[in-house]
């Protein structure tokens, strides 16, 4: 399994985070549909938008751009559709709260380990 580490400025050290890796259209258009929650964040890539139409969670949205930095950072609820980002090359997605938890906040910069051509 992948993992991301976040590097910000109100994190004393760097966190490393399990990480599941959306990589083809087929786990993209599923991501987290079906499931009750996720251990660590699922990275979508390439996208620039997410929704949550038929999730049964909250989730925080993290959206990079082409060098993994955060451009923002979103809660939505289930059945909401996202405003794509022009900028984001990546998306990263995680239960509702995780995100503020690991420091995630626009300017981070997450490092991903273990996961090929990214």
């Amino acid at each position: 399994m992948a993992t991301m580490t976040v590097s910000a400025p109100l994190l004393p050290a760097p966190l490393e985070i399990p990480l599941e890796i959306a990589d083809s259209a087929r786990a993209r258009r599923r991501g987290l549909l079906g499931r009750t929650g996720i251990t660590g964040a699922l990275l979508l890539s390439p996208a620039s938008s997410v929704h949550t139409v038929g999730m049964g969670f909250a989730v925080d949205v993290a959206y990079l751009d082409r060098g993994f930095r955060v451009l923002a950072v979103r809660t939505m609820r289930p059945g909401r559709i996202g405003l794509p980002r022009p900028r984001a090359r990546h998306v990263i997605e995680a239960e509702a709260g995780a995100m503020a938890g690991w420091g995630v906040c626009r300017g981070a910069r997450v490092v991903v380990r273990g996961a090929e051509g990214l």
